[in-house]
């Protein structure tokens, strides 16, 4: 079946990079099935990560020149539509090679690389959670007894790699244009919504006039706090120091 002249459905050995980094990202959706204990708890991990992550970045949130910024890299990881999407992108991902620029594409394959790291992530860390609650406590135990540092500095690299290419096609009109032009094709085609996902992040960066400070504090505070998990620090995202220091300056002021 052809969309837009370009075949569709190609069989695996046929799919290019960016088909085999969703094909890995659909198998770990489902890296849970014949477990239904450890699925509820990778999704509870999920939820709580996604919050951990809000809150750990709540000052940027609350700026609304970083407030895009951080919905897209810590809401679209965890994103409802992102099974339908996986499914619908590895049919059509030979139509994406072609249609999108390829700075277009390449955003979107370290997306899907960092989409699948985490997920690989999370469910060694679903596996080495203790009992009970998800709590901080809990979670830095699963998160040192599933021992991937390497990994985990991986992690924070993508997100970085990420923004600064999304920061550098936003500075260029040409390729910004291109991307947008790509809008009706794209829902055509079937990847609408990784399109979508696309235009969100660039969106964002574009309304930030510069992602520098922004990717160096998300940076700097995610290794530390990696850091400080990995060392048995109590209060590893320091949420308790922060919650002090809140209600001293309530006080004093």
């Amino acid at each position: 079946m052809k969309l837009l002249g370009i075949e569709i459905g190609a069989p695996p050995e046929e799919r290019g990079t960016l088909g085999r980094l969703l094909e890995r990202n659909q198998a770990l959706r489902d890296v849970f099935a014949a477990d239904p204990r450890l699925a509820k708890q990778l999704l509870r991990l999920q939820k709580w990560q996604s919050k951990r992550l809000l809150r750990s970045h709540d000052d940027l949130h609350a700026d609304p020149r970083y407030r895009l910024a951080v919905e897209f890299f810590f809401n679209e990881l965890y994103g409802a539509d992102a099974r339908r999407r996986d499914t619908d992108m590895i049919k059509v991902q030979r139509a994406m090679e072609r249609l999108l620029p390829r700075e277009g594409l390449e955003a979107l394959c370290l997306a899907v690389q960092l989409e699948t790291l985490s997920q690989e992530l999370d469910a060694d860390v679903a596996r080495a959670l203790p009992a009970g609650g998800i709590t901080v406590a809990r979670y830095a135990e699963g998160y040192r007894s599933a021992d991937r540092r390497a990994d985990r500095e991986r992690q924070i690299a993508l997100t970085s790699e990420i923004g600064e290419y999304l920061d550098g096609v936003v500075r260029k009109p040409i390729i910004r244009g291109l991307v947008r032009l790509a809008r009706g094709p794209a829902h055509a085609a079937g990847f609408g919504l990784l399109q979508e996902f696309l235009e969100r992040g660039l969106a964002a960066f574009e309304a930030m006039h510069g992602a520098t400070e922004f990717l160096g504090t998300v940076r700097a505070r995610e290794r530390r706090a990696m850091e400080r998990l990995f060392a048995g620090t109590a209060d590893p995202f320091e949420f308790d120091a922060t919650e002090r220091r809140t209600k001293k300056r309530a006080k004093s002021g």
